[in-house]
Parts: C-alpha cells; structure tokens; sequence
C-alpha cells in the first residue's frame, strides 16, 4: 500500500466512525430502518461516507452529500441513486471510469484519475444540510486535499460544494478573488498563491446531476460531460 493509499485509510476510518451531528446520526438511522418498498429487505449502510477513487487523481469531484438511499444505503458515494449513474455516464465518456453505472460495492467500477468526495458525509433531511453540520464535515475535504498529491483540478458540483471548496481554499491562503465570484454552471476559476507547498488547483464549476437538475433540463447530460472531458483537457495540460 503507497503512502498516500494508507493516509486516505486511517482518514476514511476517522469518517466512518463521525458522530459529530446529532440530526444527521439519527436521520441516516431512521432511513436505514424504514426503507421504501424497493429496497425493503436490503441492508443500509447508515454511516458516514468516505471519498473513493484514483489515490493520484488530477481531478476531484465535490458534491453535496449521499443520498438517503444511495450512498447511505450502498457505502459508496453517488452509488445507487439517478444522480450517482448521470454523473458516472459523464466519467465514462470522458475516460475516468470503466463503466457508465454505480450500483453497488461490488458492480466492478474502477475510477481512474479522478477522486470523488462531498462536503457533507451523511444524507441530510430535504437534502439541506445545516451550516454547522457543513462545518464540521469541512476539515475532511481540506484533509482529503491534503493528502491527495496530484489534484489539478476541482469539479464543484453545485453551489454549495463550490463555495464551501472556495472557503476552504481561501481559508489556507489561497487567493480566489473578492468578492468570491458568484457560482454559474461551467465557471472557471485559475485561483492564484499556494495552497498546501503547491499550486492551487483550478476550480469548474458545475450543476449537481440531482435528479432536480436533470428531470427540469437545467442540467443535461451533454452539459455535464462537457464539464468533465474539459476538467480532463486542463488537468492534461496544466
């Protein structure tokens, strides 16, 4: 196991085992325990959840959070849900995973060069997590960009992910710009200092693939497999 592989392990055991939210620790039970009547039966998750993907990736995907039955029921992020199979045609089609569907831990998806993750770890009621929970979930993506040796760029999916990724930035010396530019679908930030002994990754800009987004056609298919063979193109050439 590399050393990066290894520090992403103990991280993951530390986010598994959060209790730091007393709403999101007794909603994501309450979930598990009366499931709706497709996946009566199945056994939830119903704990916090980790990144996954390429350890050395050059692009990090933020969302929002798991779904209360996919992510929080499969244990994997954007697994099991409409939004984790529209993002994952999107990742197939610009060469970073293997297959365009995420069903479950052991539906062979394998992610190459790209890393996914979300600002909050555990389903929140309404998909609204409260600030303090964003708070406390925070220093577990600045850990993640710790770690993660080669991020390039980040896809921030949606406005919270993209302003809680830009705070984050800001907060450890990064200049993203003031006032911090207004969220809107395909922006392109080219942040400027240091951020971690290194470069400042590029920050895009997306939509989330919620189903909200997609059934409305705010966000179409061809949108966000444009945001990520773009994210690839730069981290190419960056």
């Amino acid at each position: 196991m590399s050393h990066v592989a290894a520090r992403l392990r103990l991280l993951n055991e530390r986010i598994v085992s959060c209790r730091r939210c007393p709403r999101l620790t007794e909603y994501r039970a309450k979930v598990a325990e009366n499931p709706p009547r497709r996946f009566r039966g199945q056994s939830y998750w119903a704990k916090p959840l980790p990144g996954f993907g390429d350890p050395f990736a050059r692009v990090l995907a933020v969302g929002l959070a798991p779904a209360a039955h996919g992510g929080n029921r499969t244990g994997r992020m954007f697994t099991g849900d409409s939004a984790g199979n529209t993002l994952m045609k999107a990742l197939h089609a610009a060469g970073f995973s293997n297959q365009p569907y995420s069903l479950s831990l052991d539906d062979g998806l394998q992610l190459r060069d790209i890393y996914l993750t979300a600002v909050v770890r555990c389903p929140p009621p309404a998909n609204k997590p409260l600030p303090e929970e964003i708070r406390n979930c925070s220093e577990y993506l600045l850990e993640e960009l710790r770690i993660l040796p080669n991020v390039r760029v980040i896809v921030a999916l949606g406005g919270i992910a993209y302003t809680v990724t830009l705070r984050i930035l800001r907060e450890n010396g990064v200049n993203v710009g003031r006032p911090m530019p207004r969220f809107r679908h395909g922006l392109l930030l080219r942040p400027s200092g240091g951020f971690m002994g290194r470069k400042p990754p590029l920050i895009l800009a997306s939509y989330h693939p919620s189903r909200q987004n997609t059934q409305t056609g705010r966000l179409t298919q061809q949108m966000l497999n444009q945001v990520f063979e773009k994210a690839r193109n730069l981290a190419e050439t960056l």
